[in-house]
This record gives structure tokens, C-alpha cells and sequence, in this order.
């Protein structure tokens, strides 16, 4: 909720300040900016943004959860869209994702066993669909949807290390899918698009320790990623 809260406030000191600059929005007769841009075939842009990482933990049997603390991270990453129809573009948007989460296992004494830092650093890939609304003025809200695979870095995936040793452990590569919205808006020279959308994790991303038994992963059936992801477009 506070990440929403501040993209809203983000979101209305941008308009404030395009209102102040002279781009007239919502005003009863706008000035009409870049009007032939949305016809073109093929643009490209870029994005500056911040993410909270979750996990969603399913278990084999009922216990003790695990907590996880979440951190916001950041994000930056090119966009390339491609128009298929008068409403409708196929957006990819490759980023680079950095975000940091704790985990609190249940059932230890020692701090050491308690705590396992997750910090991952994301190379992500996702192909959406961008179903826009008739343009008003100089703005266009949108909705996205896609799927997105997810390489992480940071992911201790090749270690013969496991929590004995305080490694946990996830896969390299990941599938997701996403929902969000945003909006276009227009002003003189640039389109600013600032969007939120929900990240799903589709595939179980744990590696098991090595044994079976582990008092760490034995009773955890899946971990999938989940995430908010707040993005500023700029083409």
C-alpha cells in the first residue's frame, strides 16, 4: 500500500509540474501534443522504476510459516513496442531488476540458522500486450498483460553449499506472468508513462539442500516469486 501511495504521489507532482510548464492536460481545449505518434509502426523508450519482491511460500504440511521481509528495490531497463492493431501493441520491455528479501525460518534458536539474506539481481524479459483506450486530450490510459521469464544472477544455482553451510539456494531461470495499468501522457516533446503491474511466479524456484530432511526446505512444497513493479516510461 505505501508503494502505491507514493507512485499516486509521484504520479500527481508530474502533472503538477506539466501543468505548471504550460502542457495543458485536462484543460476543456488542450493543446494536442505528438498527435501522429501513436501511428508509428515501431518506437522504442526507456524506464526508471522500483519494485517490491515477495515470496509466496507454499508448505507440505502445516507449521510455523516462514517470514519474509521485503525491501524495495529498483529498476531500469529499454522498451521496444510494436503496433498491432489501432488499440492494441505488443510491448517488450528486457530490465534490469535488483531487490533484497529476508527469510525467517521458524524453529531455531541461533541467528544463524534463523536468517537466510536473498538478494537477487534480475535480468528481465517480459512480452506484454498493451490494450490502450481512445486518446483524450493528451492523455490514454492502458491495461498490460503478458508473460515474462526471469534469469537471476544472484541465484547460487551451480553451489554444493546448501543452509548447513547459510546458502539458500533458487533457481537461474524463472516463468511469470503480469497484469497491470498506466497512462500515456503527452506533452510537448516525450510521452511520459507511469504504470504498476503484479508479477506471478508460475514455477517453483527452490533447490533443495542436500538432505532430504532438511529442517530449512523439507517441508516447503513451492516458492514462487510475487512482485509490484512501478515503472516511468519516457519514449
Amino acid at each position: 500500500m505505501k508503494k502505491i501511495t507514493l507512485f499516486l504521489i509521484l504520479l500527481t507532482l508530474s502533472l503538477k509540474g506539466m501543468a505548471q510548464t504550460g502542457t495543458n492536460i485536462f484543460g476543456k481545449d488542450p493543446i494536442i501534443h505528438l498527435e501522429n505518434f501513436q501511428k508509428q509502426r515501431v518506437y522504442f523508450g526507456y524506464f526508471l522504476g522500483f519494485n517490491s519482491f515477495d515470496f509466496k511460500i507454499d508448505y507440505k504440511n502445516v507449521g510455523q510459516d516462514i517470514q519474509v521481509k521485503k525491501t524495495t528495490g529498483f529498476n531500469v531497463g529499454v522498451v521496444a513496442d510494436l503496433k498491432l492493431h489501432q488499440y492494441v501493441n505488443l510491448r517488450f520491455e528486457p530490465g534490469l531488476y535488483y531487490t533484497k528479501r529476508d527469510l525467517s525460518f521458524p524453529g531455531f534458536t541461533n541467528q544463524i540458522d534463523v536468517l537466510r539474506e536473498v538478494n537477487s539481481t534480475y535480468i528481465h524479459f517480459p512480452l506484454l500486450l498493451k490494450f490502450s483506450s481512445l486518446r483524450t486530450g493528451n492523455i490514454r490510459p492502458y491495461l498490460l498483460s503478458g508473460v515474462s521469464a526471469t534469469l537471476n544472477l544472484s541465484s547460487n544455482s551451480k553451489s554444493l553449499d546448501d543452509n548447513y553451510e547459510q546458502k539458500f539456494r533458487v533457481k537461474s531461470w524463472s516463468a511469470n506472468y503480469e497484469l497491470g495499468f498506466g497512462i500515456d501522457i503527452y506533452s510537448e516533446y516525450f510521452i511520459f508513462s507511469p504504470s504498476i503491474r503484479g508479477l506471478f511466479g508460475l514455477t517453483d524456484e527452490l533447490i533443495r539442500d542436500n538432505d532430504p530432511n532438511s529442517p530449512w526446505t523439507s517441508n516447503i512444497d513451492s516458492i514462487k516469486n510475487r512482485a509490484i513493479l512501478i515503472n516511468f516510461t519516457f519514449h
